[in-house]
């Protein structure tokens, strides 16, 4: 039996693959004729096919190859739809890295998981009940929230001015001190740390509800605050992973209310920043003008994307030789004052305001192709590892990686996360809470 499941499953991903190099030449060919409307269609509803087949093979909604394949092949084809201005037809190169950023991921993937012995199957959650980890977790919260709060209010007094309360269209770009600015925001880990101690706690008492109640909140003021849709929707985002991993359902219900609460508190992020409709349409310089635009600006946050990576293609003049993934060494160690020109980097986009780009643009500004080839492949091997780890820990706080990598991955389209400071300080922070929680896990008793 246990071989037959093997066999099923390798049949299962040789589908995968022939379906996706199906997909990807009619999409491919249908854009050069022309028919960019087909090309996007095709695309997103392979990304969709290939994200319900990992469901099916998985049972996880949170499924970190499922989440790559929606993102990054669903994107890809909201990109192609060629809805702005701004896009134009993508060089061939473009189209190879795109199409080998997803291939190589997926076969990094499978050589992973075929090497681990079977297919990951996250069918249960080995979380239990546990008095010990459930106070731990909770002295996480505290010094996370403490930590946030007291950075926040020292940037505040240091620059004299607080982002949601400032004239300045731009100001949330200019809150930050050097080295501060990572602990101010690192309370967005605080809500997925409170689904895990529900998960943990056997009893509750007024102390500890107040705890959790005052990280969240500050999970939530510090991002609005901060003027910051991003880390507001990084926080609900990473909870919301971490709970379907220890519950494993979610209800059209749950749906619904998160997005009732969400959508106006982004809407009032984005007044607050002083940007208003005339000013983003001009930016986006939407086809159609008349287009609303709470569907204009999730689309060219996606889309545009893309195109910036196509721009990076068609005017990189040499490569940099692995300084741009090697920006958080610098960053974190200091080592960028020392040596300023790893920041002296030009970005290429399509418009001086549009400055997001993919996961891998940084990869290929360092190698080309061959970067695209060598992270996708490393990533995928990362996710099936993490998969399988998390799967089997005894630690809670594994899921606060696998969450952190779910949200990577499935915003995949969004920006450099793995060249991204921010990203291996939160690994940094997490890797600390990993060690305390689980500290004296072995040979003690749960209770």
């Amino acid at each position: 039996m246990h071989w037959e499941g093997i066999r099923m499953v390798h049949t299962e991903n040789r589908i995968d693959y022939i379906s996706y190099c199906a997909g990807y030449v009619l999409a491919f060919t249908a854009s050069r004729l022309g028919y960019v409307y087909l090309a996007g269609i095709v695309l997103m509803l392979e990304a969709l096919l290939l994200y319900m087949m990992n469901l099916k093979r998985t049972g996880n909604l949170t499924d970190l190859r499922g989440l790559f394949s929606l993102s990054w092949v669903g994107g890809e084809g909201i990109a192609c739809l060629q809805l702005s201005r701004l896009q134009s037809d993508w060089k061939t190169l473009t189209w190879v890295c795109f199409f080998l950023a997803y291939f190589c991921f997926i076969s990094g993937y499978d050589i992973a998981a075929r090497k681990s012995g079977k297919e990951a199957q996250q069918d249960r959650c080995g979380i239990e009940k546990n008095a010990r980890q459930a106070r731990q977790v909770l002295i996480c919260v505290i010094l996370l929230g403490v930590g946030s709060v007291f950075c926040f209010l020292l940037e505040a007094v240091v620059l004299g001015f607080i982002p949601l309360f400032s004239p300045e269209p731009h100001a949330y770009s200019y809150f930050h001190i050097s080295g501060v600015h990572y602990f101010t925001v690192s309370c967005i880990l605080i809500p997925a740390l409170s689904v895990l101690y529900v998960r943990l706690t056997e009893k509750w008492t007024a102390f500890r509800f107040a705890v959790l109640a005052a990280g969240n909140l500050t999970a939530v003021g510090i991002p609005i605050l901060c003027v910051s849709r991003f880390q507001l929707l990084f926080a609900v985002g990473f909870a919301a992973v971490v709970y379907l991993m220890l519950y494993r359902h979610v209800t059209w219900k749950m749906i619904v209310t998160a997005f009732i609460i969400l959508i106006p508190v982004y809407v009032l992020l984005t007044v607050a920043r002083r940007h208003d409709i005339t000013y983003l349409n001009g930016i986006f310089e939407m086809k159609y003008d008349k287009m609303p635009i709470f569907i204009t600006q999730p689309y060219i946050y996606v889309a545009n994307n893309y195109e910036n990576f196509n721009c990076m293609v068609a005017q990189l003049p040499e490569f940099s030789m692995g300084l741009r993934m090697l920006f958080p060494v610098f960053a974190l160690t200091g080592l960028k004052f020392v040596f300023p020109q790893v920041t002296a980097f030009p970005l290429y986009t399509t418009k001086e305001e549009l400055t997001t780009v993919t996961l891998f643009y940084d990869a290929y500004y360092d190698f080309g192709f061959i970067g695209i080839i060598l992270l996708a492949f490393v990533l995928g091997c990362m996710a099936a590892w993490m998969t399988r780890w998390v799967e089997n820990s005894r630690n809670p706080a594994a899921y606060l990686f696998y969450g952190q990598i779910a949200i990577y991955l499935g915003l995949s389209f969004f920006t450099t996360w793995f060249s991204n400071p921010t990203t291996w300080f939160w690994l940094a922070a997490t890797f600390a809470m990993y060690v305390f929680i689980g500290y004296q896990v072995q040979g003690r008793s749960s209770k």
